[in-house]
């Protein structure tokens, strides 16, 4: 029976519980968080071992896998440490809050055995995931272009409880790495490898409690000639669905939640997106649990994890490419 910890007990580490309580047959057997009230209550609700230190745990659990939900600039490192002990590793987004560190952990995860998983989940949703089988099978011919917005509400709270969030030393950025990097990542794997991005990020509401953008713009070119447009922003007054809407010669795939196919000729084909239950926020959707279930099937297997740090290193490449476009006198802030 495979073992499993946790490291990091904030708000997102909900659906990493949820998932391993729905898990047959693998054993949550330790916490960890830095922070001494979040670590008691999980240790009290989970009924585990805590540890405010993740290296105390790796030397005294030793758990199969390890899932990391920590603060962004604490991804690389942890996630460093566990592979380098052959711990498998399920790691939140982003890869990690600099290009050097995700470069590290990249190199890191490719000289070991222990797998890792980087929690990109949203190529797990129904909806995308027949979108993918679509463009990929040819029959909907070249891609011609992309237009994708992520139009979410963050408050002033939603910083101040965590500030972390707020800061380039600490998150890497605000809504492209915090939020967006999932709409990034789905531009690149739907529409093709990214040949050239440009674009800007702006303060436009939040600018009394963050350091970091909460509105961005951007236009990415593809290999094979399409282009997507971006645009996306926290100043929303809601957290609207998603969008993606991708023109090729054959058809219009429309994603707003749910998937609406209009292919040239009449016909119109809907995906519904799975709506299940979750301990976590609306917006994060339903697909953790899939990716989480599909890392724990795949662990006997010797190929590495599909969704791996080189495969989630193109997302984060994007964003501090468009990142450096703003602060091109800032790049240790923002790479």
């Amino acid at each position: 029976m495979p073992t499993a910890a946790v490291i990091g007990c904030g708000d997102v580490s909900v659906v990493h519980f949820d998932a391993l309580e729905s898990l047959l047959g693998v054993l949550l057997v330790a916490v960890c968080d830095t922070d001494p009230k979040r670590l008691a209550t999980a240790v009290t609700t989970r009924d585990v071992p805590g540890y405010g230190d993740h290296l105390t745990l790796l030397e005294e659990v030793r758990p199969d896998v390890v899932h990391i939900c920590t603060p962004h600039n604490q991804h690389a490192v942890v996630a460093a440490d566990c592979l380098e002990r052959g711990v498998h590793v399920i790691l939140e987004k982003p890869l990690a809050h600099t290009l050097d560190e995700g470069r590290r952990l990249v190199e890191v995860a490719e000289r070991g055995s222990a797998k890792i998983a980087v929690c990109l989940q949203n190529r797990y949703n129904a909806a995308t995931q027949a979108m993918h089988r679509l463009l990929s099978s040819g029959e909907l011919g070249r891609v011609l272009g992309c237009a994708a917005t992520v139009l979410w509400h963050r408050s002033p709270d939603y910083y101040l409880g965590r500030p972390w969030r707020g800061t380039w030393q600490g998150s890497g950025g605000g809504l492209l790495m915090n939020q967006a990097i999932h709409t990034v990542d789905l531009l690149q794997w739907l529409v093709g490898d990214v040949t050239a991005a440009t674009g800007q990020v702006a303060t436009r509401v939040l600018g009394d409690v963050v350091e970091v953008e909460d509105t961005a713009e951007f236009v990415l070119e593809h290999q094979g000639g399409a282009r997507s447009v971006f645009f996306g922003t926290l100043a929303n007054v809601i957290n609207a669905p998603v969008s993606l809407d991708i023109v090729t010669n054959a058809a219009t795939l429309n994603l707003h939640g749910d998937l609406t196919v209009n292919y040239a000729d009449g016909r119109v084909e809907r995906v519904q997106e799975r709506r299940t239950p979750t301990g976590g926020r609306a917006y994060w959707g339903a697909s953790h649990e899939v990716l989480i279930r599909d890392f724990y099937d795949r662990l006997d297997e010797d190929a590495p994890f599909w969704i791996s740090p080189r495969e989630a290193e193109k997302s984060l490449r994007i964003v501090k490419r468009i990142y450096q476009q703003t602060f091109p006198d800032a790049t240790s802030t923002v790479s």
